[in-house]
């Protein structure tokens, strides 16, 4: 056990014995996940049940088990997660309450909602259409509840941040690709016409990573609000963004009826709420929810190379080829993306598919 998780289970266990005004709090921590920023989390398994009171006024946790958070303060924004968390909380979604927070040592203490995530059942195809069914419902809350004044816009400049992972990331340090004058101002027209295509939509709050790996089934309810994870990068920004991380996950594919079908049936209840104009047509919002998909894999591509050659984090390579496909069955669909589409099925991809298959042979 490293120093900070140390510090961490000494703080964590002062801190629920002062919540519980006991003298000293037993218990066992074990290592729950990293995941894909510098966040580390552990779980602290009590000896007996306790219940925890959450402020006066306020309801009470009856729990076995907290997570721990080591949230480095150079690294990430812990007020920024408490806010964000609240924020979502009174829009109606199922966030971990926070229980205890330490923002200069970057350490928190929250509410434990097990490891059952939608991924696995989803793999299995259990319940699907009411995991999804209960994840776009939240969804909806998270639009037409939630004041999105009240994060930062997903402007221009953050889009074009996100998309210049592709560039550097992918083309340049993974692929090694010198790119040229002509291919420079390729990507700028491409990644242009998706900002402007991003921008115009409805701006809603967006979870920003609402997916499989954040989306968690509680205590076994498939019909209920999904336990919600991972969201304090959250902004103000366009209203498909969460629905296509959704819908066309990076972690597993359906078919495209079937997507069509859930999309259109969050449309119309959107519609229903206000959250997307009555006279958005079906054609219309189905260009919506793919320019913003395709903007959102380019840059999941960038990522997943960073993720790998910054943080030695290999295993998000083997998801690339699903994006890779996402990237290209969207881009072949629409005709103002049929230069970089030709460039990219010509030059790029080719790399990408050599390379991806010979990192496959590397030994872990």
């Amino acid at each position: 056990m490293d120093i900070r998780c140390t510090e961490l289970s000494t703080w964590a266990k002062r801190r629920i014995a002062g919540l519980l005004n006991v003298p000293e709090c037993e218990g066992v921590v074990e290592v729950v996940s990293g995941d894909a920023s510098f966040r580390r989390y552990f779980r602290l398994l009590l000896p007996n049940s306790v219940t925890i009171g959450l402020g006066e006024g306020l309801d009470r946790l009856s729990t076995k088990s907290v997570i721990l958070v080591d949230a480095p303060p150079a690294h990430e924004n812990s007020r920024e997660f408490v806010a964000v968390a609240g924020l979502l909380r009174d829009a109606g979604l199922r966030t971990p309450r926070v229980l205890a927070v330490d923002y200069d040592l970057g350490f928190m203490l929250l509410e434990d909602f097990g490891d059952e995530l939608y991924l696995p059942q989803l793999i299995e195809d259990q319940h699907t259409d009411s995991l999804y069914g209960a994840a776009i419902e939240s969804l909806l809350k998270l639009q037409s509840r939630a004041d999105s004044s009240k994060l930062p816009p997903f402007d221009r400049a953050r889009i074009r941040t996100e998309l210049t992972l592709f560039d550097n990331w992918f083309c340049q340090r993974f692929l090694g690709l010198e790119l040229s004058a002509e291919e420079i101002a390729l990507l700028d027209r491409t990644w242009t016409f998706l900002e402007n295509a991003a921008l115009v939509q409805s701006q809603v709050c967006v979870h920003r990573d609402y997916h499989s790996r954040n989306l968690m089934v509680l205590q076994g309810a498939h019909g209920i609000g999904p336990g919600v994870i991972d969201f304090q990068d959250a902004v103000s920004g366009p209203y498909t963004y969460d629905l296509v991380s959704l819908l066309r996950d990076c972690y597993i594919v359906w078919p495209s009826t079937r997507v069509k079908q859930w999309a259109l049936g969050y449309a119309a209840r959107a519609k229903a709420l206000g959250i997307i104009r009555e006279d958005v047509s079906e054609q219309q919002f189905l260009r919506d929810f793919d320019l913003m998909g395709l903007q959102r894999h380019i840059k999941v591509i960038g990522i997943f190379c960073r993720l790998n050659i910054r943080d030695g984090k290999r295993r998000y390579m083997d998801d690339i080829p699903l994006v890779i496909d996402y990237l290209v069955c969207v881009a072949r669909a629409h005709p103002e993306l049929a230069d970089f589409l030709h460039w990219f099925e010509t030059k790029a991809q080719p790399l990408a598919n050599a390379k991806l298959a010979s990192y496959k042979e590397q030994p872990l």
